[in-house]
């Protein structure tokens, strides 16, 4: 979906949280069943097509029982984009948990990074309209601010342990870097999600060599000049 008609379609007063959240199995079942025929949806006609009225009509519910739980097709894209993210960010950070950064060699990191990113690539693939949800994200623009801070809160955690390997390192150049390092992995994954054919295994071990390549230059600051002076600007 174009960026210019996400702006012009959505109004920074369209409620974007749930009504309620449901209590009892009935209306459990109603609310992930207008979540899990939005994502089909979405992966098939994209959000700018996607209406209550055909998520209502695909799912068999009435408009007054979809309408009870989300506002607007907005807020089921916002509880769709937190899942996913929080699917992403708990399986990135039980790999951290697990010494996924960990490695005494350029070849066991990398190998330990393609591990996981091939993994995040399946997990995004079999999660119903998974590709869909990330280019929502990112051209909706009051829902940016979710995979902004999903982001960031990945990065921080990279840096952390990045700036333990590299503790010379300049402090912006390191939290720079892990924003990148998250962005193109979120790019990566959506490319193999959008691309069918797209072989996951070696596209993530072409990133994964790429980043292991970058920190290198970490380890040698007159390889790329940093102070707070670049970082001000």
């Amino acid at each position: 979906m174009p960026k210019a008609t996400a702006r012009k379609s959505a109004s920074p007063d369209i409620a974007l949280d749930a009504k309620l959240q449901p209590t009892q199995a009935r209306g459990q079942d109603t609310y992930e069943v207008v979540l899990a025929t939005a994502g089909e949806m979405l992966g098939e006609i994209g959000f700018e097509q996607l209406t209550t009225n055909a998520i209502c009509k695909r799912a068999g519910l009435t408009p007054p029982a979809l309408y009870r739980y989300f506002p607007n097709k907005y807020a089921i894209l916002k509880e769709l984009g937190d899942r996913l993210m929080k699917a992403q960010d708990e399986m990135v950070f039980a790999w951290i948990e697990s010494g996924g950064l960990e490695g005494d060699t350029a070849a066991q990191r990398i190998d330990k990074n393609v591990a996981m990113l091939t993994e995040m690539i399946e997990m995004t693939r079999r999660f119903p309209g998974g590709a869909a949800i990330g280019r929502a994200l990112r051209a909706v623009p009051m829902l940016q601010q979710l995979r902004f801070a999903s982001r960031d809160m990945v990065a921080g955690q990279f840096a952390e342990i990045l700036k333990m390997r590299y503790p010379a390192a300049p402090d912006g150049r390191v939290r720079l870097a892990m924003r990148m390092m998250v962005e193109l992995t979120y790019s990566a994954t959506e490319m193999a999600v959008e691309e069918p054919d797209q072989d996951a295994l070696a596209l993530s071990r072409e990133v994964c060599l790429l980043f292991e390549r970058y920190f290198d230059t970490f380890g040698d600051p007159s390889l790329v000049p940093w102070n707070d002076a670049l970082q001000e600007q």
